[in-house]
């Protein structure tokens, strides 16, 4: 009978953190411990897969119980992420080879890796690497990013919660707003993010369940941005209204492609940095109607809200991460664990899974039907799509009048590998 071969597994978390990206953490931990058939030790990278090229290494087995469970409520990256985007195999093949060196070094033949788009493509390329090195590796991708633009998944773990956040936070502006319209100010624009795929903003037109209900216009990236038109709008929700609010996406963009937004620099992934679109906007208001107005972006508030999380959103979490274990010890390799939807009334969903390949540096856009005729609202099917991911409440526990989150100890693995490498 052949003999099973223990390998530890390695977690890393990647990008923009969310509100449940922790709960995935939870998911993926939990489940590893319970596999001692297959794994060893569990490690986690201290600020992501920088943790694993500088062997920066966390001893996950030195937090207590109650720490790992506590992350199911946790914002942010417990274990720290990071911005860093490896290249191609064939512009930097020594960052590759690093991995596969610190890897071996610690016995790791489960790597985990929780991000979205560039971070798939990064695991993909690591099992590749491993591979022809003659070190094997399972790479199993987590999906989470708020911005909802993974595709082959229903959604992904963050974006529920962000759009709850969105969408309470909408509603609730709008109500001050029309209180004030008569004599004060009359345009409320609200900043949210979604550079290419507009599903945030999408999120914020739940706010409004009947006609002339706020927001009154939504601005996609998916919609090209038409000046006039936009302000003509504005002028008649004020007029039909007594006021208007706005939900702008962050990569709001004119017909040649010209981000509203456009800082004039790069992000660390080679993207352009945006800078506030709001005030953009209510400038060109003020200059063409000069009604009174307020700005606000949600910016970190959006996907760090963790008090006012989607119960679906979180149970999600931890289920992919979960899945991503369950897949790796059956031998699955470079898949992703996804969310099909079953129905939406009540919504039912279970978990699949699809090759990294297939959502690797790919996009999934607000579709052009989930999108009212003149580009300013969502429609019924949108609606349809929506409401169910932002069901539920999941409220941590509290103390002294603020919610009381968990803090990992952190404890470094010690280093194996002699070696100068620096980010």
């Amino acid at each position: 009978m052949k003999k099973t071969v223990k390998k530890n597994a390695f977690y890393a978390q990647s990008g923009g953190v969310s509100a449940v990206i922790n709960a995935s953490a939870c998911g993926v931990i939990e489940t590893a411990m319970k596999q001692s058939k297959y794994i060893g030790k569990v490690y986690a990278g201290r600020h992501g897969i920088i943790g694993a090229l500088t062997e920066d290494l966390i001893d996950v087995s030195r937090e207590s119980t109650a720490t790992i469970r506590g992350l199911r409520h946790t914002p942010a990256g417990a274990f720290g992420s990071a911005r860093f985007k490896l290249k191609g195999l064939e512009q930097n093949r020594a960052e590759y080879e690093r991995l596969i060196e610190v890897f071996r070094a610690h016995e790791i033949g489960y790597f985990f890796y929780n991000g979205g788009n560039d971070s798939m493509d990064t695991a993909l390329k690591v099992s590749q690497i491993g591979e022809s090195l003659g070190y094997p590796i399972t790479c199993v991708g987590v999906p989470k990013t708020v911005d909802n633009d993974l595709p082959h998944t229903d959604c992904c773990p963050g974006f529920g919660s962000v759009a709850k956040y969105v969408a309470v936070s909408t509603r609730e502006a709008a109500l001050d707003v029309a209180s004030m319209a008569r004599t004060s100010t009359k345009v409320f624009v609200f900043e949210v993010m979604g550079r290419h795929a507009g599903w945030i903003a999408a999120a914020g037109g739940l706010a409004g369940t009947r006609p002339n209900e706020a927001p009154h216009i939504i601005l996609f990236p998916e919609i090209p941005f038409e000046q006039q038109k936009f302000l003509d709008k504005v002028k008649q929700s004020v007029a039909d209204c007594g006021y208007c609010v706005i939900v702008v996406s962050e990569g709001a963009a004119t017909a040649d492609g010209k981000f509203l937004a456009d800082a004039g620099t790069k992000d660390a992934f080679g993207h352009t940095q945006l800078g506030g679109v709001a005030p953009v906007v209510a400038n060109m208001i003020r200059e063409a109607h000069g009604y009174k107005y307020h700005w606000a972006v949600a910016d970190y508030l959006q996907r760090s809200a963790r008090h006012i999380a989607s119960k679906v959103d979180s149970d999600q979490a931890y289920a992919v991460g979960k899945a991503a274990v369950e897949l790796a010890v059956k031998g699955v390799n470079a898949v992703m664990p996804t969310i099909v939807r079953k129905a939406s009334k009540p919504y039912k969903w279970v978990i699949g899974h699809v090759p990294l390949a297939e959502v690797a540096n790919k996009e999934k856009k607000v579709p052009r039907e989930y999108i009212t005729e003149d580009g300013f609202g969502i429609t019924a099917a949108c609606r349809r799509y929506l409401q169910p991911l932002i069901a539920g409440e999941a409220y941590p526990p509290y103390k002294d009048g603020l919610p009381d989150y968990v803090q990992i100890k952190g404890v470094a693995v010690r280093k194996k590998v002699k070696s100068d490498f620096t980010i």
